[in-house]
């Protein structure tokens, strides 16, 4: 069986394998259950429906009335085979299959077998044939092994889904806390939230996410009025996705700033042209400033101000898009086009091993580093089982746009096998197109870039791998350098960096499950997030000297804004409830009893399921965070506990940035206000190591950041905890995330297996890195009995086997 980041591939081969044990089986389907929903993951046999113009074949319709969790033409099949008419399941589940006089033979049935993930069907194998008599014997046999594979398939998925899940969460809460670092702008706070949010919680859907902050007692503008509704400031978040690229260039930049007494003004122009930066550099001139960074929209225009920085002494430094041959910019740092090209072209060779046509759309054509991209792309999938079409072009990162165009394609070229996305908003685009067209999971998509569009549709399969930059060290260097050039001089500096005055930064080829060429995406997470709370503890000693000013200057992409305006609400309604009671309210807005403000119903027009979570900070409710869905029961239980802690984060955020605006002025106050976000920022970070139960018996329990005696104490104390709770018998210990396993942690982990021992539980050590185990062994650590295995998989395969458990694999 093929694994790894194709699950679509995985399940449709055990659908024909499956096919082909089942006499005379003519068609076949493996359905999954999502939300109340059956929706068809894999087919086989229905290309004569398809070549009729039935259109795609994706929704399987409504489950049982009576199991959620059954298909309503067998809901039987939930406990077990069964047997039903052909017609009676297509007629459900398919009209299209009787949609044409004779499709289904008289007399024809339809097995279903339920594929059980965690002791519950998570979806059904539906394979047609001849008779209504169920298999027996070694055929039956068989049809169980293909189903334990299914399931096993669908559980590895999951497991790398949860843990991508709990990686995305604290990130999210990592950057809430630092946009207060970086920024004033409860606009850009907001942005994080929606989109942070809508990624970590992609089976809720929400279409509008708000901020409603109350107005500060004591009267003034937006105070109570006489007829009892108060004032708000409300901040409605736009529905497409940031382009949080530059945002990271520009943490990097900031976090590297912190400790050397830099100062990063960061500005954003235009998309592409002449003039899309021009202002902004010649502004920079005028000022003096002590050194530009820039991602140059149009690297040709932007020579004539390169050269007039250059006679004014400040040194420029060029990131993101490489500058002109011969240029005055005095570095390149980042990505290597040409070569991120071509790894492209490798794993999308890979996700296609038997060929096909290709696909690929970018922003612009007149872009360097998108155009090296395609270069490299096409240069590494020459040979004749390719066909790669020329570049489609998404009108300069249009969301809307792009995703018509990618629908067109496909739809002009249904022979299209496989799609490559050149620029951050291109690979979502492909993604959203084959959704909507039904080909979700089947086209194989690879992506560029790492933003919450595409997180999400990773974690949906829909998106199979992407090439992620590291914006962020590309921000950081730069400042770094910029400093040393500043206080050293210009050509000392040069002199210790590379002839070529051309860093590379490198790229990471990120997938959702393991793979020998690629990382996953929890593992992404989780080390970026350290990675960037690593880099925040910078020896302050280097701040000594004048301050020194640095302007950096990002690319902006067309997006919707956040909206801000002052709003009312009325006794009764969602947003005072909330306030009054201090708690979370679901409602339904379409059967509620009118206690709605227009004001508030306004940006969640067609909603059926309305959230109101309370902003609480310093023991008291400064606002609401409102979300909506237009899936009824959108926020179950497990879905509110997640709210309250973005919420009571983002309320700290808020607060932070309510008292940096009153004291912008008083630097004593900003910075120990600035070590209240360094030290949340490491509990979150530090202390985060969430246990997940996977399997009767079996918990995860990922570490991320560093293990010290203080920590120990309590991981130990939440170990023992858990596995009480789950009378687990084996925990894995992942420590994949961790910044170092050295002498310390390694003798803090030890501790904690023995007192796991002393409950009766095994503790199995996974994610040891060839460098980690290399070090332990050279200083002479030693973890004792611990089990160690080098993944998640690895470790997961072996706490199966001591439970009693087992994952089948056919090949």
């Amino acid at each position: 069986m093929r694994h790894g980041p194709d699950l679509f591939a995985t399940l449709q081969q055990i659908v024909r394998r499956a096919m082909e044990i089942t006499p005379r089986a003519p068609r076949g389907s493996l359905l999954l259950c999502e939300g109340g929903h059956l929706v068809y993951r894999a087919l086989e046999g229905f290309d004569s429906l398809a070549r009729q113009g039935a259109g795609p074949l994706t929704d399987a319709g409504l489950a049982s009335e009576s199991d959620p969790l059954a298909p309503a033409a067998a809901p039987e099949a939930a406990r077990g085979m069964c047997v039903v008419h052909a017609r009676a399941w297509y007629g459900a589940h398919l009209p299209l299959a009787i949609a044409t006089e004779g499709a289904v033979p008289a007399g024809a049935g339809v097995l279903v077998a339920p594929v059980v993930v965690r002791g519950v069907p998570a979806g059904y194998l539906a394979l047609e044939q001849a008779t209504l008599e169920l298999p027996q014997g070694e055929r039956r046999a068989m049809l169980e092994v293909f189903l334990d594979a299914a399931g096993a398939a669908l559980e590895r998925n999951r497991l790398y889904d949860e843990k991508a899940r709990l990686a995305q969460e604290i990130r999210l809460l990592e950057q809430v806390l630092n946009a207060v670092g970086t920024t004033v702008e409860l606009r850009n706070l907001v942005e994080t939230l929606a989109h942070g949010i809508k990624s970590v919680q992609i089976d809720q859907q929400w279409t509008a996410v708000e901020l409603w902050l109350v107005d500060d007692a004591g009267g003034g503008e937006g105070a109570a009025a006489a007829d009892g509704e108060q004032g708000a400031r409300v901040f409605r978040a736009p529905q497409s996705a940031p382009m949080a690229y530059f945002h990271n260039v520009r943490d990097g930049a900031v976090d590297a700033g912190r400790g050397l007494g830099i100062t990063v003004d960061f500005r954003v122009g235009p998309n592409y042209g002449p003039g899309c930066q021009r202002e902004l550099l010649e502004d920079g001139i005028r000022r003096d400033v002590d050194g530009i960074i820039i991602a140059p929209g149009a690297p040709e225009a932007a020579e004539a101000a390169f050269q007039r920085a250059a006679e004014a002494g400040i040194p420029v430094i060029v990131v993101d898009t490489p500058p002109v041959p011969g240029s005055r910019a005095l570095l390149y740092i980042g990505t290597d086009n040409a070569a991120a090209g071509k790894l492209a072209g490798e794993v999308m060779r890979r996700l296609l091993p038997g060929g096909g046509v290709v696909a690929s759309q970018r922003p612009t054509k007149d872009a360097i580093n998108t155009r090296e991209r395609v270069e490299g792309f096409c240069a590494a999938m020459e040979g004749a089982e390719f066909t790669v079409l020329p570049p489609y072009e998404d009108c300069d990162h249009d969301e809307e746009l792009g995703t018509k165009r990618s629908r067109a394609a496909l739809e002009e070229r249904p022979d299209i096998a496989g799609a490559f996305g050149v620029a951050a908003s291109s690979g979502p685009a492909w993604g959203r197109a084959a959704r909507e067209i039904g080909r979700g999971g089947e086209l194989k998509i690879l992506a560029f870039d790492l933003f919450s569009a595409t997180v999400a549709l990773l974690r949906r399969g829909v998106i199979h791998a992407t090439i992620v930059q590291r914006e962020y060290d590309m921000g950081y260097r730069a400042a770094e350098i910029l400093h040393r050039m500043i206080t050293r001089g210009v050509e000392p500096t040069l002199a210790e960096l590379p002839a070529s005055r051309i860093i590379h930064t490198g790229v990471d080829c990120v997938t959702l499950e393991q793979t020998p060429w690629s990382t996953t995406l929890s593992d992404h997470l989780a080390l970026d997030t350290a990675l960037r709370v690593a880099s925040r503890r910078i020896d302050s000693a280097g701040a000594a000297g004048r301050p020194i000013e640095v302007l950096l200057i990002g690319v902006s992409a067309r997006s919707d804004a956040v909206v801000e305006e002052r709003a009312s609400f009325s006794p009764r309604s969602l947003v005072d409830r909330v306030l009054d009671a201090g708690r979370p309210l679901i409602v339904d807005p379409a059967g509620h009893d009118g206690r709605e403000d227009a004001s508030l119903l306004r940006g969640h027009a067609g909603a059926r399921t309305l959230v109101g979570v309370p902003l609480r900070a310093r023991g008291s409710v400064v606002g609401v965070l409102v979300l909506s869905s237009k899936r009824e029961d959108a926020c179950g239980s497990d879905a509110m506990p997640f709210l309250e802690r973005v919420a009571g984060t983002a309320a700290v955020a808020i607060e932070n940035a309510r008292l940096f605006g009153r004291i912008s002025d008083r630097t004593a106050e900003l910075e120990r206000a600035n070590e209240l976000q360094e030290s949340m920022i490491r509990t979150i970070n530090e202390l985060s190591s969430p246990v997940v139960p996977i399997a009767d018996g079996i918990l995860v329990m990922p570490v991320v950041g560093t293990m010290d005696a203080q920590r120990s104490s309590r991981f130990i104390a939440s170990l023992l905890e858990e596995i009480h709770e789950h009378d687990a018998q084996v925990v894995l210990i992942d420590v994949t995330g961790m910044a170092v396993v050295d002498a310390e942690a390694a003798n803090q982990l030890v501790r904690a297996a023995q007192a796991a021992a002393l409950l009766g539980a095994e503790a199995v050590l996974v994610g040891v890195t060839a460098g980690a185990a290399q070090m332990m062994v050279a200083q002479g650590l030693d973890v004792g009995a611990m089990v160690t295995h080098v993944d998640l998989a690895r470790g997961f395969r072996y706490a199966l086997a001591k439970t009693g458990g087992r994952i089948l694999y056919q090949s």
